[in-house]
């Protein structure tokens, strides 16, 4: 039967259609390009957590330590960090040198205590630590801890 439905095509000059069998390059292209898009979209619209704007806020704070550290060896005067309300203070800074931010990037963040931090002129300080954390209205944001064994640059550790 299907020998003769070929023949009949054949005679008719018309060529025999082939069964459609899954999609084509371009449907399935076209259906990548739409998951894509749509996934760039979602990741664009989506916040930062506040544990992750917190790690980024002692990342910042231990580069501008150290930053201020270097500043006050080449000085040969101590810098003293200290934090205030809405940020934090320089005291010692040269005049000559670029002023240092004195403000978080996030208006929820905080130093906890306030215990100064002595950066230099001396290549070996203390030991120093440094606690910043979220407002209480950011409830569950484990605290960040900036700390250096008075060699090693400051580090950032995430609280649990």
């Amino acid at each position: 039967m299907i020998a003769a439905s070929r023949d009949a095509d054949a005679r008719e000059g018309r060529l025999p259609q082939p069964a459609p069998r899954g999609f084509t390059l371009i449907e399935l292209m076209v259906v990548i390009a739409v998951i894509a898009i749509g996934t760039a979209v979602a990741s664009l619209a989506l916040r930062d957590s506040g544990a992750d704007q917190l790690a980024r806020e002692g990342e910042r704070l231990a580069a501008l330590l150290e930053s201020a550290r270097a500043q006050s060896r080449a000085a040969g005067v101590p810098i003293v960090w200290r934090p205030v309300p809405g940020g934090f203070a320089w005291d010692g800074l040269p005049a000559t040198a670029d002023p240092l931010p004195t403000h978080w990037l996030d208006t929820g963040t905080a130093a906890v205590g306030n215990a100064p931090v002595v950066l230099g002129p001396d290549p070996v300080i203390g030991p120093q630590t440094i606690v910043i954390q979220r407002s209480s209205a950011d409830g569950g944001v484990p605290p960040v801890t900036l700390t250096t064994d008075g060699l090693r640059p400051f580090s950032v550790e995430a609280g649990s």
